[in-house]
């Protein structure tokens, strides 16, 4: 076969891994429809990984249950729809692994194995990886695992497609569904604002967002809140070190609680100067991770190695601080409400940009395997939706295997627009 010919893929699997996202179905559809166009089986892999990790144990994969089989009628009208046409699961079959050498011990390596044998067994020519940084990593794992493969087994090329409202995705601009969820939560602050301004109070709202700010800053832009912080604005006098262990000296950055309470607070009285006595205040779920750890006890992680940020309910703990200390400060009451937002804009219906770039990225996926016959890509968009192919290596830490995540940058124009935006407060 000549060198630039297209690659011929009879069967390719789909899989969509991790927290749901708008236009997921869009990504999802049109790299189905890509292939059928051309004559090509599309399995679509049910739950993530969930089922393919325990493929030895399970017995056979079972159609239906465990896989569907794409066609033209199943695709219909799917693009624009909500929810995730396979599911999806946090099933990391790739936890075990932190490590290259980690790849060539048989136990360590035994979920991948497990979910190689699955999509062997279905013949596949190609697997669609769709999902986040921990679904990123799992892909990188499972071509790892496959290069290390005796010469003569069966190994197919895989294509990852980069998928999280929180839009922290080295490699890529702009993740599919982020603008869909900022617009949501957006519109619920707006609610809130006449909610705080016809009593009087203050709204402090958690917004997902577990490594970066990307998500609170636009939502609280697009929907005119008052105040917002993220993990990126735990530097400089908001940030303290916490020794946590005294004889190593080992420290962890954490964030200095009294001084950030009071940055809200000098926020407040700078409304109330203005004559506004309520407001709303946007943070990120993330700087959980910077809690000192008093706060912090009991709470346990998940496969990845996450806190489980889901139970500590940052927004309660800092409106509570919040209200007293706006109590010492004045001598005054003012009522703070802690709410937790996310959850109701990864299912929201996907606004047109989104479908949009989600299309691309779903034959991006097509064209990585078929017309550049890439392996070891993630598709990416930039410009006027121009396709790039980013090899995992440029994305995944080669000695951790872990993947980098993409921060905002303190004071660039987008950092700088919030705090524009947002009420004055003295440095």
């Amino acid at each position: 076969m000549p060198e630039n010919a297209p690659r011929d893929i009879k069967r390719v699997a789909i899989l969509f891994a991790g927290g749901p996202a708008p236009a997921a179905n869009a990504v999802i559809s049109t790299a189905a429809f890509s292939f059928l166009e051309e004559g090509a089986q599309v399995f679509g892999i049910k739950h993530g990984y969930s089922r393919l990790a325990e493929y030895t144990a399970a017995g056979p994969l079972t159609e239906g249950k465990d896989y569907i089989r794409f066609t033209q009628d199943t695709l219909t009208n799917m693009r624009c729809s909500r929810g995730i046409l396979i599911g999806t699961a946090r099933t990391n079959p790739g936890k075990h692994v932190s490590a290259p050498e980690h790849l060539e011990d048989p136990e360590l390596v035994a979920p991948l194995r497990r979910v190689y044998e699955g999509l062997c067994s279905l013949e596949v020519d190609a697997l669609i990886s769709i999902g986040g940084d921990d679904t990123l990593k799992t892909a990188n794992k499972l071509k790892l695992f496959q290069d290390l493969l005796p010469a003569g087994s069966r190994k197919f090329p895989i294509v990852h497609l980069p998928k999280t409202i929180d839009n922290d995705y080295s490699g890529i601009d702009f993740t599919f569904g982020f603008f869909t969820a900022v617009e949501t939560l957006a519109e619920e602050i707006r609610n809130l604002n006449y909610d705080a301004a016809a009593g009087r109070a203050y709204f402090l709202c958690e917004a997902m967002g577990r490594s970066a700010g990307w998500l609170a800053y636009g939502a609280a832009i697009a929907g005119e809140a008052s105040m917002v912080l993220s993990v990126e604005d735990v530097a400089g006098s908001l940030a303290d070190e916490e020794v946590i262990n005294a004889e190593t000296g080992e420290t962890r950055k954490v964030m200095a609680m009294d001084r950030v309470i009071d940055r809200m607070v000098d926020m407040m009285l700078a409304r109330e100067r203005e004559g506004r006595e309520y407001g709303t205040i946007v943070v990120a779920e993330g700087m959980a991770e910077y809690l000192p750890t008093k706060y912090l006890e009991g709470v346990t992680r998940d496969d990845h190695g996450h806190i489980n940020i889901a139970t500590i309910n940052l927004c309660a703990i800092m409106s509570r601080l919040l209200a007293d200390r706006y109590n010492e400060r004045t001598g005054k009451t003012r009522k703070v409400n802690g709410l937790q937002m996310g959850y109701e804009a990864r299912c929201a219906p996907p606004h047109a940009y989104d479908v949009m770039l989600g299309s691309q990225l779903g034959v991006g996926a097509y064209r990585a395997l078929v017309e550049e016959r890439l392996n070891g890509v993630m598709v990416s968009v930039s410009g006027q939706l121009d396709l790039h192919y980013v090899p995992f290596e440029e994305l995944v830490d080669p000695k951790t295997l872990v993947t980098k995540v993409r921060f905002i940058q303190p004071n660039c124009d987008f950092h700088r627009l919030a705090r524009f935006l947002e009420t004055c407060v003295d440095s």
